[in-house]
């Protein structure tokens, strides 16, 4: 194995599989620096002994040196036109040649993207870069890194495309609010704009607790719905940094709370906005450390269902109803299921970091069935309210989504190992959010015009 699945991947002593492996490939390009220190290549056919270990080149019309280090290397890749590359294989061995044809290789460097996928190559050699970019700064005098332009370091830094989640339960309990004859457009605005930047604190305060508990350096098969948005791990914002980023979020996101507060001189509204953030620090941040004890996927089914979409009725109506609680439950399970999803490829880094997702204690046909469960909860609940009289019938519009349900959890029984062709599943997943919020959306607009025409 050229490839280790420890760290990036290093240069070790070659072995009678390194040369196994070499044997594969139809020639190999040895390569030496001349004497005037220019680099030099030359393509040759071979034979290898893996007994003997040693490689026998076949001689070329340039003489292959025997007084310097060579580099021999086997290569494939598989051309897909118009997307790139596939069926990648590197095999690169160091040594030298005896006569210039009896090759004996002191070490060997590999990569095989069938047993290592370029992207979790690419996180693995992650360490090895910031330790090149570390060496080059000390040799320059001053700091160098990598850099992204403040529009997408921004984005990446807060994870901005997620605030779907907040923006559904709130525009939710408004639109409640709305069909119980409450509605003030601009405490409306207020809401929907600090409860997004409390949520975008919250990303980048996880981000903070999880690079300092080793969680996001453990995380070697990121995707670009799970693992964070690595920022520090990529040395393109600093911990400091992050650590300022947050707090200027929750600051103006406590600054908008406290005015609404004082608009509506409710009580209620500030324990519940006290309690979202407490639980969307309380995540990862000690000493409570919700996801790491087990409850992390509770915490943000009460967080973006019940907290959000009852603090923005309240924001309204001024009171407490069962309508707004029970409609709440809904987008709180599905954002939970975006969670649950993306917590499968972190699965394994989750576990040694101690983190108790539900991925990581229960078997992938459990996690499977819990997911179709939850997400047939989600629905039956938009039934249950609706024969109930607790919801208005047009937001039974909500159940044209469930073939999308249906479709992600199909996807989990194929995908499940995968983490990169998963991602077209967690896709599908947060749009499920989407889909479901939009139609009970409809239903009370729909609602909400009935009521006015009649």
């Amino acid at each position: 194995m050229t490839a280790t699945r420890s760290g990036s991947v290093p240069a070790h002593a070659p072995t009678a599989v390194d040369l196994d492996r070499l044997a594969a490939y139809p020639h190999v390009v040895v390569s030496w620096v001349d004497d005037a220190g220019y680099p030099v290549s030359v393509a040759t056919s071979f034979r290898t002994d893996a007994a003997a270990g040693s490689v026998a080149l076949t001689a070329t019309a340039l003489p292959i040196p025997d007084d310097r280090e060579l580099s021999v290397m086997g290569s494939h890749i598989h051309p897909q036109p118009g997307i790139g590359y596939d069926e990648r294989r590197y095999l690169q061995l160091w040594g030298r040649a005896a006569d210039g044809t009896t090759f004996t290789p002191s070490r060997v460097w590999g990569w095989d993207e069938t047993e290592v996928p370029f992207f979790e190559y690419a996180e693995r050699s992650v360490p090895q870069s910031r330790r090149y970019l570390a060496d080059l700064s000390r040799e320059k005098g001053r700091t160098i890194r990598p850099r992204l332009s403040p529009f997408w370091l921004a984005l990446r830094t807060t994870r901005l495309p997620f605030l779907s989640v907040t923006v559904i339960p709130v525009l939710l309990g408004i639109a409640v609010a709305a069909t119980h004859g409450a509605f003030t457009w601009w405490t409306a605005l207020l809401t929907l704009v600090g409860a997004a930047l409390a949520h975008l604190g919250i990303n980048v305060a996880n981000d903070v607790f999880d690079t300092l508990s080793g969680a996001d350096d453990a995380n070697t098969t990121p995707t670009q719905f799970s693992g964070g948005s690595r920022v520090a791990v990529y040395d393109l914002v600093s911990v400091g940094g992050l650590v300022r980023i947050a707090v200027a979020l929750f600051g103006a996101a406590a600054a908008i709370g406290l005015v609404l507060v004082a608009v509506t001189g409710s009580t209620t509204l500030l324990w519940i906005g006290v309690a979202g953030i407490v639980i969307g620090i309380a995540y990862t941040a000690p000493p409570l450390k919700l996801v790491y004890r087990g409850l992390g996927e509770l915490a943000v089914v009460l967080g973006f269902g019940p907290l959000m979409l009852l603090g923005a009725y309240v924001v309204q109506a001024d009171a407490l109803a069962w309508e707004p609680f029970v409609l709440s439950l809904v987008p709180g399970i599905m954002t939970g299921l975006i969670l649950f999803v993306n917590e499968i490829p972190d699965r394994r880094s989750d576990a040694s970091a101690g983190k108790r997702t539900l991925p990581t204690r229960f078997s992938p046909e459990a996690i499977r069935a819990a997911y179709l469960v939850a997400s047939l909860v989600a629905f039956g609940v938009v039934v249950a309210g609706v024969a109930g009289g607790l919801l208005p019938w047009p937001t039974l519009a909500a159940l044209a989504a469930i073939p999308l349900a249906l479709r992600v959890h199909e996807g989990l029984k194929v995908h499940y190992d995968s983490p990169y062709t998963l991602m077209a599943v967690m896709g599908a997943n947060v749009n499920l959010n989407a889909a479901v919020g939009g139609l009970l959306l409809l239903g009370y607009v729909v609602a909400i015009v009935v009521a006015q025409l009649g």
